[in-house]
């Protein structure tokens, strides 16, 4: 054989063996991207099913016995409380300085106490969603994730008189154990966490809140207001030995200090409408809540209930006699326009002492007297 022909076959050879492993290469690529993208639908599967919260994907062992039930156990969590509440920025925090001010001096004040029924249509809002719905949670579960990540100040609930100062501060710790809810903590000193499984939050046993309002005429602005000053959630539970319900008031908060967290947490008010087009700032700040009067601020520290006895009736007139004197105090301030009545032929005209008003120039074309219309000219030709 001649070289040149030895070297041809070779060529040929080596040109062929290369164009194997190129498609070889180009095989095992593409097999490589094919895995990937099979990778990442899986995943967009497993993402979606979590979204609709429906259960994952079985895996091998589940799929070679499906007759069996898989068994479902209860994981603790991680992290505190369901979730982490949003930091605020300075802007909010300026934000809720000047929406927490004040009358320094206010000439007219009361101060008063209300117990707010959630299972009541009206306050429903305070109560829905009773579970967690992706980032929505309800009224109780965001102050309960307030108190667990310390972002906001605990006070002692006591019969007599509460302190909202630093001598009335308690401990997260103290909240979780005087209500006997189970928690665990990690670490120690100031860096200790407290974690809560959600299904024990008590939310769906707060079906009462205790509300502090203030109602106040602002001279300085010529204004009569109110505003909610504390809340404090009530615990009551059913007990099955004697078939009675107790209450266990949770621990007051400044409502100063939540303001900024709830007035970016929207809710639905309505059955008809459920748009969230309110958030749980305006929920108190424009009194949409309806509730009892329990306790007005008085110098011998009595509830109402003290004051009038036992009596159902005595302490529903009470409460409505409360409300009808802020709604008289509220008409006293302005003076009311004044008005005259002309009696006329038997008809009332109410004429306004104004000069040059309508009503006036009105009047003015009423006959005074009774005698017959004269008869016209016009017809006699």
């Amino acid at each position: 054989m001649k070289p040149i022909y030895f070297f041809n076959l070779l060529f040929v050879f080596l040109a062929y063996a290369h164009a194997g492993y190129t498609q070889n290469r180009s095989d095992v690529h593409s097999q490589q991207i094919q895995s990937q993208i099979e990778e990442q639908r899986m995943l967009q599967v497993e993402r979606n099913r979590h979204r609709q919260n429906q259960p994952a994907m079985p895996d091998a062992q589940s799929q070679q016995t499906p007759n069996q039930p898989l068994a479902r156990t209860r994981q603790r969590s991680t992290e505190p409380a369901a979730g982490k509440t949003l930091t605020l920025t300075e802007r909010a925090r300026l934000k809720n300085f000047d929406n927490s001010k004040a009358p320094v001096q206010p000439v007219w004040l009361l101060e008063m106490y209300r117990i707010i029924d959630v299972n009541k249509d009206g306050n429903a809002a305070l109560k829905y969603p009773a579970q967690p719905i992706g980032d929505r949670v309800n009224f109780f579960t965001l102050l309960f994730k307030l108190l667990s990540e310390n972002k906001i100040n605990a006070y002692a609930y006591t019969d007599n008189t509460e302190v909202l100062t630093d001598a009335g501060k308690i401990s997260f710790e103290e909240v979780l154990k005087s209500n006997q809810i189970p928690y665990t903590t990690e670490g120690s000193g100031e860096s200790i966490k407290y974690i809560i499984d959600e299904i024990d939050i008590p939310s769906e046993d707060v079906s009462q809140y205790l509300i502090k309002e203030e109602w106040f005429f602002d001279q300085a602005t010529g204004s009569f207001n109110n505003r909610v000053t504390a809340i404090c959630p009530v615990i009551v539970r059913l007990d099955y030995s004697d078939n009675t319900h107790h209450r266990s008031p949770v621990c007051w908060v400044l409502y100063e200090n939540i303001r900024p967290y709830i007035s970016r947490e929207m809710i639905m008010t309505s059955d008809l409408n459920n748009a969230l087009i309110y958030t749980m700032d305006d929920f108190f700040a424009k009194k949409m809540y309806a509730g009892d009067i329990i306790k007005t601020v008085n110098m011998r520290n009595q509830s109402l209930q003290e004051q009038v006895g036992g009596d159902p009736d005595a302490l529903k007139h009470a409460q409505d006699s409360i409300e009808n004197r802020l709604e008289d105090f509220r008409k006293q301030l302005w003076v009311q326009e004044d008005t005259t009545t002309v009696v006329t032929n038997k008809k009332v005209t109410k004429t306004s002492t104004r000069k040059g008003s309508r009503s006036e120039s009105k009047a003015a074309k009423v006959k005074t007297d009774n005698s017959t219309p004269v008869r016209s000219v016009r017809r006699t030709k």
